[in-house]
């Protein structure tokens, strides 16, 4: 099932529900039918995200570190900083405007 998040301060955004719960709760939120992030929510939102994202990159990279040869280097993955991007651009957006994001109407 897809969720779409929507703003006045940017375009749509449309992810998986999956992603979207496990975004939301961590920004310490939760995905319900409809839902609201606050304009004055989203500079707490922002830092909470953007450091689980630093977080899990470190942990990639000692990862790859462990278990890569120097002749075997492996393709970049999915990880959470791609497919966080979007939805972390529309809350600097939206809150760069003062504007809330909403989903579920």
């Amino acid at each position: 099932m897809l969720i779409t998040f929507q703003s006045t301060a940017s375009p749509d955004v449309v992810m998986l529900r999956d992603l979207a719960q496990y975004l939301l709760a961590l920004i310490g939120k939760r995905l319900g039918e409809r839902g609201v992030i606050m304009h004055d929510e989203l500079q707490g939102a922002i830092k909470r995200l953007e450091s689980t994202i630093t977080e899990e990159a470190s942990a990639e990279r000692t990862l790859e570190a462990l278990h890569c040869s120097p002749g075997n280097a492996s393709e970049p993955g999915n990880g959470l900083s791609q497919r966080a991007w979007p939805f972390l651009q529309m809350m600097r957006e939206a809150a760069g405007q003062g504007a809330d994001i909403i989903w579920g109407l």
